[in-house]
Formats: C-alpha cells, structure tokens, sequence
C-alpha cells in the first residue's frame, strides 16, 4: 500500500499547533527538536482527520517539514525557546520554553507574529482601515523589535499610537461634533488633548452620544488603558531618562496597540 502524504499547511497552521504544544495546551511532551516536530504533525493531522497517527505512520511532508524549520529557528530568534534541556544536555537538538517565552505563549488571547509582514497582516484584518501613515511607523515598530532596538521601536510605537487618535480628532472636527469637543482641538500637546476628549465623551454618553455597546465595552481599557501605557513608554524611550524598556514589555505593547487601534476605528467609524 502506497503512503498518503499529509496535506501541505501553511506557516501560521504549523506555528500555532507548535504553539499549543510548548503551552502546554496538549499532553504531547517535548524536550527535543523531533519531539516537536512529532507532535506538530500530531496535532494538525487530529484536526483534519479526527484521530490521531501512529508514530512513524504519515509524516510530515518534506515542504512541511521546511516550514516547521523555519517555525522552530523563529521561535529560537524571538527568544521564546532556548537551546539545551539542562547543564547535561545544553546543546540542540534538546531546548525549552525560556522564561520570557512562557510570558508569551500562556496567553491564548495574545496575537502572535513572528515578522513585520505578519503583524501587518494580523493589524490589517482587525483594523482593514488602518491608515497607510500609521501602518509606515508600525513597521518601523517591529523591524526595530525584530532588531533588537527596543527603545527605538517603543517611540515609533508610540507615534502611531498618536496618528491614529489624531484621525479621531480630524474625523470628529469634520463632522457635526465639532463644537462638542472644541476643548481638545484647542489643545496643543497629545496628552491634553487626549484626557479633553475623553472627559468630554464621558460627559456625553448617554445625552447627545449614544454609543453602540460593541464600542462601549471596554473602552476605558482598550482606549484611555492603553493610550496612556503607549505613550508613557514611548515618552521614557524618547528622552534621555536612564529607563530600558525589556523585549517582554516591548512585545506586550505592540500586542495592546491592535484593541487600542481596533477601538480608536470603531470610534472613527461612528463619527
């Protein structure tokens, strides 16, 4: 009997049930390269089939096998594994889940990335609006992650955290609100503008705004939360403070900068 060879996955497919394995979200254990490898194929065969494979009976296919490759080193890249299970075996192909990978990956909520073409992709299905000069600083954001230069990516971070209110504040000012929030146009640096428009807004809700539920839910954390979070890291990275943001903080921000923009288009969207 000939073998059938598995269906070919895509990138995202092989990460994410690498992903729910090193979670811990399965009882497949790991501490080898092929134990992973093994497990991936596991789970993605279960999905589509709804039983799970013998050990050496349809594996991976070999441009499967590339690509889970390629997921593997990735992992290794953004520090969410390390190389070596212990002090007796430190060297590929055994590995772990580092400390700051275990950060990431308990999160089954958090979006996952692994370079600037795919967290443009994940920011442009939650936001398919997204102004094209916000998304020119976000990819400035994470090529300075992905380099490294986490300050450098927390500032530009930072500056699209402020176009995208700024296109709040231009859609509101062209629109029938304009006198509503005239206090924030008048203002002249970010923060007062921001705290202007969102005091006024809390004073409207319910009279002359009435807001949608989907827009309401969450919008203290998703909008005001966050804004706030953005910014004063972006301040502490943009001047000569002494202050080093870590890559775990980084990449938490640049998580929380997708509802935050979600919320800030719903807002556009009404207005």
């Amino acid at each position: 009997m000939s073998r059938t060879e598995n269906p070919s996955y895509i990138y995202e497919e092989i990460r994410n049930a690498a992903i729910d394995i090193l979670a811990g979200r399965t009882e497949i254990t790991f501490n080898q390269y092929n134990h992973l490898k093994n497990g991936v194929r596991e789970n993605l065969f279960y999905d589509k089939n709804g039983t799970f494979p013998s050990n050496y009976e349809y594996p991976l296919s070999s441009a499967d096998s590339d690509i889970f490759l390629e997921v593997f080193w990735d992992f290794f890249r953004q520090g969410i594994i390390t190389l070596g299970m212990n002090d007796q075996n430190p060297n590929f192909p055994f590995f772990r889940v580092s400390a700051h990978g275990k950060k990431i990956i308990e999160n089954q909520d958090v979006y996952f990335y692994h370079d600037v073409s795919s967290y443009e992709a994940v920011i442009k299905q939650q936001v398919p609006s997204i102004d094209d000069v916000t998304l020119v600083y976000l990819r400035e954001a994470m090529e300075s992650f992905y380099g490294g230069c986490y300050l450098s990516s927390s500032v530009m971070l930072g500056v699209a955290s402020e176009h995208t209110f700024l296109k709040l504040l231009d859609k509101i000012e062209n629109g029938k609100n304009k006198s509503t929030f005239k206090k924030a146009f008048d203002e002249r640096h970010i923060y007062k503008k921001f705290e202007a428009f969102k005091n006024r807004l809390k004073q409207e809700m319910g009279n002359n705004i009435t807001l949608p539920d989907e827009i309401k839910e969450n919008m203290d954390t998703n909008l005001d939360g966050i804004m706030n979070t953005i910014r004063n890291f972006r301040n502490d990275s943009g001047h000569p403070s002494g202050n080093i943001i870590s890559r775990e903080q980084c990449y938490v921000n640049l998580n929380l900068f997708i509802p935050y923009c979600k919320k800030a288009y719903q807002l556009i969207d009404f207005f």
